[in-house]
C-alpha cells in the first residue's frame, strides 16, 4: 500500500505520548513494506524524529491552498491517515474530491472534546457530565470521525463512549492501544534508584496541571515526611512559569528536556502523576511499567490502561491517600517489587506489539475492501459530508481565494 500521514505536527517520540503512538503506526506500515509519506503543514521542530532513517519520504504542505489538490492528485495514495481531527477538518474534503478511492483513517491521539469537558469541569470545581462534550469543538471532533472510514481509538473507554453516546458503528472505529515490545521490559533493583520523577510535555494542559498540583497539593507534605526525597520534573517545552518553580530547598527540580526518558523513569523509585483530567492513555504511565518504575495516579490517570488487572502502584483521587501510597511504597521494598511484576504483566498482556500490528493490518485491509459499501451505508457519514455540513470546507475555499487575490495585487 502507499500511504499518506497528514500530521498536526511533527513525531516527537521522546517529547509526548502522541509521537510515541505515531513512530509505532509508522513502523508498523514498513514492517509489511508499504509506503509511507508524512506530511503536515507544521514548521520543523528541534526534537522531531528523522523519518528518513525509516524509509519514509516528508513534505511540507500548507494549510488552506490549492496546492494540496495536486500534491494529493498526483500522490494517489491507497490510504490516508489523519493525525488528530484537525487535520481531516481542513484536508479531509479535499482527499474527499482530488484522491476519491483512499480510504481515509483518523488517527485521534486521544478524544480531545473529552479532554477539554473535563478540563472544564475541573475549572468549575464540579464533576464531568457527559452533556460537557456537546460543544463547538465536540461537534467538529464527532463529525470528523463520522466523515472518516475508520478511526483508530487509544483507549477502550473512549473506543465504548463513541460507540454508544455518539452511534459510531463498529465497523468504524477500532481500538488500537500502544503497540509495544514485551521483550524490552527491565526491572532495575529497590535499591539502585532514588527520588520521585514527573514526566510529560508541559504544552500538554493535564501535565501542567499535574505539576502544579505536586507543587501546592501533595509535594509539601510527602517532602516532610521524607525530607531527602527530591522530586525530578522532566518534559518538553518548560515556560518560564514553570521553570520558576524550581526550588532545591524543597527539592523541587524543574529538569526539563529529557535526552531519555526511558533512562530518567528507570532511575527513579516512584512515578507520580497526580492527573485530574485528559483523555486517552497515558504514555509516561506506560512507560514507568516497561522501566518497572512503580506509579501512583488518579482514576482518569490509569483510565482504560490496565483492565481488571492489579496497577503497578496505587490508584487514589483522595490527596491523603495520595501521599500515604507514596511514601509507604517509597520505603517498602516488597510491595516495590510486587508493583513491579504487575507492571510487566500489564504490558505483555494488554499491549503486545506483534498481536495488535496483525489486528491493526488486517483490519485496514478488510476496510480497504468494504470501504465503499461502508460509506453508502453509514448514513451519519452521508450526514456530515453533505455540502450543508462543510462550513469548514468552504472556509478554506474562501481564504485559499482571498489569499490569492492578495498575491496577485502585490
Amino acid at each position: 500500500m502507499n500511504i499518506l500521514i497528514i500530521g498536526y505536527v511533527w513525531p516527537e517520540p521522546n517529547s509526548s505520548a502522541a509521537g510515541s503512538r505515531m513512530m509505532q503506526l509508522i513502523k508498523t506500515f514498513r514492517a509489511q513494506d508499504w509506503q509511507v509519506e508524512f506530511a503536515s503543514p507544521a514548521q520543523i521542530s528541534e526534537h522531531m524524529e528523522d523519518l528518513s532513517q525509516y524509509g519514509v519520504s516528508t513534505a511540507a504542505i500548507e494549510l488552506n491552498s490549492d496546492s494540496f489538490n495536486k500534491y494529493i492528485a498526483a500522490l494517489k495514495p491507497d490510504m490516508v491517515i489523519f493525525d488528530r481531527f484537525m487535520m481531516e477538518e481542513q484536508f479531509g474534503w479535499r482527499v474527499e474530491k482530488y484522491a476519491p478511492d483512499a480510504l481515509r483513517v483518523l488517527n485521534t491521539e486521544d478524544l480531545h472534546s473529552l479532554r477539554d469537558a473535563r478540563h472544564s469541569a475541573v475549572k468549575q470545581n464540579r464533576a464531568f457530565v457527559q452533556v460537557d462534550m456537546y460543544s463547538d469543538l465536540g461537534v467538529r471532533e464527532i463529525a470528523a470521525i463520522y466523515r472518516s472510514d475508520l478511526t483508530l481509538m487509544i483507549s477502550e473507554y473512549e473506543t465504548e463512549l463513541l460507540q454508544q453516546a455518539f452511534n459510531v458503528p463498529e465497523t468504524h472505529v477500532m481500538h488500537l492501544p500502544f503497540m509495544l515490545d514485551t521483550d524490552a521490559l527491565t526491572a532495575r533493583p529497590f535499591e539502585q534508584r532514588q527520588d520521585f520523577v514527573i514526566i510529560g510535555n508541559f504544552r500538554h494542559a493535564p501535565n501542567w496541571d499535574a505539576v502544579l498540583q505536586l507543587k501546592q497539593v501533595y509535594w509539601p507534605i510527602i517532602r516532610k515526611r521524607l525530607p531527602e526525597a527530591k522530586l525530578n520534573i522532566y518534559g518538553a517545552y518548560p515556560p518560564p512559569k514553570a521553570t520558576q518553580l524550581h526550588n532545591e530547598k524543597e527539592g523541587f527540580l524543574i529538569k526539563g528536556w529529557a535526552e531519555d526518558a526511558l533512562e530518567v523513569i528507570e532511575n527513579a523509585r516512584i512515578m507520580l502523576s497526580p492527573i485530574r483530567f485528559g483523555a486517552g492513555i497515558k504514555g509516561k504511565l506506560v512507560e514507568a511499567m516497561q522501566m518497572g518504575t512503580p506509579s501512583i495516579t488518579t482514576s482518569i490517570g490509569a483510565e482504560a490502561m490496565h483492565g481488571n488487572m492489579p496497577w503497578n502502584g496505587v490508584i487514589t483521587d483522595d490527596i491523603e491517600e495520595f501521599v500515604n501510597a507514596a511514601v509507604s511504597l517509597y520505603q517498602d521494598q516488597a510491595s516495590f517489587e510486587l508493583m513491579q511484576k504487575n507492571g510487566h504483566a500489564i504490558i505483555r498482556q494488554r499491549y503486545n506489539q506483534t498481536e495488535w500490528q496483525e489486528k491493526l493490518i488486517t483490519r485496514l485491509k478488510i476496510q480497504q475492501q468494504l470501504k465503499q459499501r461502508l460509506r453508502e451505508h453509514f448514513f451519519l457519514g452521508k450526514l456530515a459530508r453533505h455540502h450543508s455540513m462543510k462550513s469548514t470546507q468552504y472556509m478554506s475555499q474562501w481564504i485559499t481565494l482571498k489569499n490569492g487575490l492578495s498575491h496577485d495585487q502585490s
